[in-house]
């Protein structure tokens, strides 16, 4: 029963992350990008912390760590989504959940001159074929990096820049508050910033916004794919650890290309498809001992 109730548990978190990037392409046929993300993280935050008062009795960030993580956090980790939504004007649902695999190796390397961990040769190597695949993905043209919408590829690997960077800030605030609540706030403070950068940019939302698709697309983003989802995450990390959680984020951009296949049209070409399967190496490179220590508890076997 627990097995079945572990793999319900992940299937169920990468279909809600999946599914949640053909929601922002949907949303933004009508919604401008920076309100969207902002107004996504409104939702979240309120049920998030509603939960955490529910839940938690330290719920409320007044240590100078706690306050630096959710200042880390709702900058970086929250606001810097905003350029996800930007990116996904023009980039298929697919391709921007396939960028997000460089995650784990970015969080590596900000780990590096922030938290003074080193990296190995070989992890330096694995590193360089997951950039190398990003390159696949992303198929710059060097004479006009602004041509097509690599433009707004290279926004979603900003994106993924700012969430790895976000990350590492928070770890390196070594906050006391739980993470329920220390999400919630960052959710709030990301969805203020979002809110300050969308009315710096002339944003407002149009006629169009109020109908119902893209209010499903926007409920379904706040409350599944944020809140919901984030409940089952903190459940998965709690019970398996950050390495198990992290393998989530290669089932999802699977899910997500199939959702932008069959229900927006979406196509993926070979080579974002070898991008992908060469970010995964990388990212299989560069945590060989982590993914060595997994092998060896789950068989009985001592890792090397």
């Amino acid at each position: 029963m627990s097995r079945n109730r572990d793999i319900a548990m992940f299937l169920s978190l990468a279909v809600l992350w999946g599914f949640s990037f053909p929601a922002i392409s949907v949303g933004l046929e009508s919604l401008p990008p920076l309100l969207f993300a902002a107004a996504r993280y409104d939702i979240a935050a309120v049920l998030l912390l509603t939960a955490a008062i529910v839940r938690v009795e330290k719920w409320r960030p007044t240590a100078r760590n706690d306050l630096a993580a959710v200042a880390g956090g709702g900058v970086f980790l929250i606001a810097g989504n905003g350029l996800l939504f930007l990116g996904q004007q023009t980039v298929p649902s697919g391709v921007a959940a396939i960028l997000q695999g460089l995650v784990p190796i970015l969080t590596a390397l900000w780990a590096i001159p922030l938290l003074g961990e080193r990296l190995s040769g070989l992890g330096a190597v694995g590193a360089a074929i997951g950039f190398f695949g990003v390159g696949l993905v992303v198929q710059p043209d060097p004479g006009n990096l602004l041509a097509g919408d690599t433009g707004a590829r290279l926004l979603i690997v900003g994106q993924v820049c700012s969430v790895a960077l976000g990350g590492v800030l928070i770890q390196r605030a070594g906050p006391t508050l739980e993470q329920l609540p220390l999400v919630g706030w960052s959710m709030l403070v990301g969805g203020l910033v979002l809110h300050a950068v969308s009315l710096g940019a002339g944003e407002g939302p149009g006629a169009a916004a109020i109908g119902p698709v893209s209010l499903t697309a926007l409920l379904y983003l706040g409350v599944f794919a944020t809140a919901v989802a984030f409940m089952i995450y903190f459940t998965i990390l709690e019970e398996h650890g950050a390495f198990e959680a992290a393998l989530i984020g290669y089932l999802v951009p699977i899910v997500a290309t199939a959702a932008g296949v069959v229900l927006l049209g979406e196509s993926i070409g070979a080579l974002t498809i070898a991008g992908f399967a060469l970010v995964a190496v990388g990212f299989a490179l560069l945590k060989r001992r982590t993914i060595a220590d997994a092998v060896g508890l789950s068989t009985g076997v001592g890792s090397p």
